[in-house]
């Protein structure tokens, strides 16, 4: 069975939605694959024992890690891909992060573009997910064209107090950019939004946001349930489509690759042939190198006379430290909150018994350490009989370390006598980046600063692959942004006229 469009975009998160919205104008026939189906309300969608405890979400997959050892990875498939379980968080990289930056860990190699180069995408990205927020209070904010379209998320509260006591300590305690609806977040029941699923609209996801304006052209359409087995190559260098696992083959002129920076790099892996033993984009043996994921830790500061009955908790962000405060005077990273934790997620998270995770809980405030993981050409996605193996190298961990403890000692000052971390594990790769980056050698990278594979002109990746470095802020707006910076070099050029 075959069909065709003129562009087909494999994948429905915040890279293909965006620049599915960025095209739609153009008239030309896209046609969005999915591989997963639409979230729809439930009795689980609010229920942290489902979540957290049962993994009534998570997917029915199991990846290798590096040593061979199979885990259940937390990467969703669904309509807008993982951003239906984002925290909304919709931060800019700061300019210096385009640049090659030294971290304690080793130095960066730097961006094919600059900050000024992607500003106008993110005031559009911004636009186009309803982004509130404030500019102003974070020293290392850089510059905005436009400020955001709307004001920040107010703090509840005992944010608001978190908030003063640290600013009184000297620091810059900032709003949290955030694509969400709150009203219509707690329309439904009054819960955080990290790690729940998003199924009225609450969000301003890739489904709510870019994908419903996408969808709203006539020559726009989405297929889900339709995973892509393999891409395919046509005459000379050029894809002339995709197989889908049905046998079904979609031919197109064009082909954007938005599956995830995983799924991406295992599916031009999967896609060799004859002339591209290693893997279609390839010829730079980069596809599935320098894998990034973050260094990330729960903080929990508790005061066990101090009861913190927030809901919706994470508006507020912490940046003194971006930049600088390592022994050299290198970045450590970033702090932001946490959803608000419950007792069930306590408990699913740490063993502790039921009364003394749900005691714990009810006197938290929960915070976020994030610090930047530094690419590697050793830490990689590959297959191995099929299954994709994820071998991520961690790297830099030496800064992690040192913003947690920071951290740790600011917030006893602030007046929280007890303050405990846990690291993350490997199993949430849900700031994954840097599998097919980019770059202007194409003996060094997969793509162009665009997204245009090098070595076939009609394929674009368009999600987190791209990234060459991973900063140290959640990476959706970057995606959003660079997804739109592609979308319009195509409509100036290869879907002009």
């Amino acid at each position: 069975m075959r069909a065709a469009a003129d562009i087909v975009i494999v994948g429905s998160g915040i890279g293909g939605a965006t620049l599915a919205a960025s095209l739609a104008p153009s008239g030309r026939r896209i046609v969005i694959l999915e591989r997963g189906h639409h979230l729809r309300p439930s009795e689980h969608d609010r229920d942290p024992e489902a979540i957290f405890a049962r993994g009534h979400y998570r997917p029915d997959e199991q990846w290798l890690d590096g040593t061979g050892r199979a885990f259940n990875p937390g990467n969703y498939y669904n309509v807008g891909g993982n951003s239906k379980f984002y925290g909304g968080a919709l931060i800019r990289y700061r300019a210096e992060d385009f640049r090659p930056l030294r971290h304690i860990g080793g130095t960066t190699p730097g961006w094919p573009i600059s900050y000024a180069d992607l500003e106008p995408f993110y005031c559009e990205a911004e636009r186009l997910y309803s982004v509130r927020g404030k500019t102003g209070d974070d020293p290392t904010e850089p510059p905005h064209a436009r400020d955001y379209p709307f004001g920040p998320v107010p703090h509840e509260p005992v944010i608001a107090d978190l908030r003063d006591r640290l600013a009184a300590l000297g620091l810059h305690p900032s709003s949290v950019p955030l694509a969400v609806d709150l009203e219509r977040w707690l329309s439904r029941a009054r819960t955080p939004w990290d790690a729940f699923p998003d199924t009225n609209g609450g969000k301003r996801d890739a489904e709510s946001a870019a994908l419903t304006q996408a969808l709203a052209q006539d020559n726009v359409t989405l297929r889900t349930g339709a995973r892509v087995r393999r891409l395919l190559r046509g005459a000379g260098n050029r894809l002339r489509g995709v197989e889908l696992e049905s046998g079904e083959v979609i031919e197109a002129g064009l082909v954007a690759l938005a599956a995830g920076a995983v799924q991406s790099a295992a599916l031009l892996l999967a896609s060799a042939d004859e002339s591209c033993p290693t893997g279609l984009a390839n010829r730079s043996d980069q596809v599935g190198r320098n894998f990034m994921n973050h260094n990330c830790s729960a903080v929990l500061a508790l005061h066990p006379l101090r009861k913190n009955p927030s809901v919706y908790q994470k508006t507020l962000m912490l940046n003194d430290f971006y930049l600088s405060g390592g022994p050299g005077g290198e970045p450590l990273g970033n702090i932001q909150l946490l959803g608000k934790i419950s007792g069930p997620i306590l408990r699913a998270s740490s063993g502790l018994p039921g009364p003394l995770a749900d005691w714990i809980a009810a006197r938290s405030i929960d915070l976020y350490a994030m610090s930047e993981d530094l690419p590697n050409p050793a830490s990689r996605v590959t297959l191995k009989n099929g299954q994709i193996v994820l071998d991520w190298q961690r790297s830099n961990m030496q800064a992690h370390a040192a913003l947690v403890s920071r951290l740790k000692r600011l917030l006893r000052k602030a007046g929280y006598p007890v303050v405990v971390a846990k690291p993350f594990d490997r199993r949430t790769p849900s700031h994954q980046c840097g599998t097919a980056r980019m770059g202007d050698d194409p003996g060094a990278s997969v793509t162009d600063s665009f997204g245009r594979s090098h070595d076939h002109p009609n394929l674009f990746i368009t999600d987190a692959a791209l990234l060459p470095t991973s900063a140290a802020v959640n990476p959706a707006l970057t995606v959003a942004a660079l997804a739109l910076r592609a979308g319009a070099h195509l409509r100036q050029h290869d879907l002009a006229g």
